[in-house]
């Protein structure tokens, strides 16, 4: 039994590893077909350190490398991350922005298009789906990523329009040095590959379940099993047919919630559930801890 955890670990670590290549390698290609050829800011750590690049090449006629800086920006978040977020993912993380930066810094640049509209789209899409596979792997992408997961892990934050308005924040400064017209183009990039971002990787949202069941302990089985999430019995009584009915609410993880409908179906048909996103959460709430 130990020597097939192990194996299992070692296959798993593998999977992640190799998401991470492929997170590096779209993050970097990204930023060097999209980003640069529309001259566009991007998100987070490395937006920031693009506008840095793009300041000293400005005033000083020097380009510093990218992943020079995009290490020290990373160093103090990447320390929060290993004590408070998870020594492995932090791992992941900081090999992420290892590869990425220096894949940056190496790879050949070449132009998709010169259309300034479809660099920002497409260049915004590639930018989510980089991170997405970068968080599926259980690490992220670095910087502003590590404080969006921070605040979600304790204090339940669906903080990613947060992070998207502090990126606002940078691009103000860019369009006040280099024009607005590329600062508002990489607006739309950011807009962009903030919903992309949302409707990819859905573990920090919240969904709440409303399930008239006859069935509750069945059922209640059945979603602490799945999300180790509790549930609320409330009594009712059903106007139609006068009769009493159980309700039980519960709140779960959007990522979690077609794995729990499948579950209710197969224990109870005849339950009813309703759906409702979850704007907002206090009080005490299981996630899923990082590694």
């Amino acid at each position: 039994m130990e020597y097939v955890e192990k194996k299992k670990t070692r296959v798993d670590d593998v999977k992640r590893t190799l998401m991470i290549l492929a997170a590096s390698l779209i993050m970097a290609v990204n930023l060097k077909s999209f980003v640069r050829a529309g001259g566009l800011i991007p998100g987070g750590f490395n937006g920031l350190t693009r506008l840095l690049q793009e300041t000293s090449l400005l005033f000083f006629g020097v380009e510093p490398p990218f992943s020079v800086i995009n290490f020290v920006l990373n160093a103090v978040p990447a320390v929060l991350s290993f004590r408070f977020i998870g020594k492995k993912f932090t791992g992941y993380s900081c090999l992420m922005i290892v590869l990425s930066s220096i894949l940056t810094d190496v790879a050949p640049a070449f132009s998709v298009t010169t259309d300034i509209l479809l660099v920002s789209v497409f260049g915004g899409l590639l930018n989510a789906v980089a991170i997405s596979i970068c968080l599926f792997a259980g690490g992220t992408s670095g910087g502003t990523d590590f404080i969006a997961i921070f605040l979600s892990e304790k204090f339940g934050i669906d903080s990613w329009n947060y992070i998207f308005a502090g990126n606002v924040v940078i691009l103000v400064i860019a369009g006040m040095l280099f024009g607005w017209e590329k600062a508002l183009y990489s607006i739309i990039f950011q807009f962009a590959s903030t919903q992309v971002l949302q409707t990819l990787y859905k573990r920090y949202q919240k969904q709440t379940l409303l399930i008239v069941t006859q069935k509750p302990e069945e059922v209640y089985e059945a979603i602490a099993e799945i999300t180790h999430h509790d549930a609320t019995l409330i009594k009712g009584v059903g106007c139609y047919r006068k009769k009493e009915c159980n309700i039980l609410y519960s709140v779960v993880g959007r990522d979690e919630v077609r794995k729990v409908l499948n579950c209710v179906k197969e224990t109870d048909p005849l339950a009813f559930v309703n759906t409702i996103r979850t704007e907002g959460l206090a009080g005490r709430f299981y996630q899923r801890p990082n590694d």
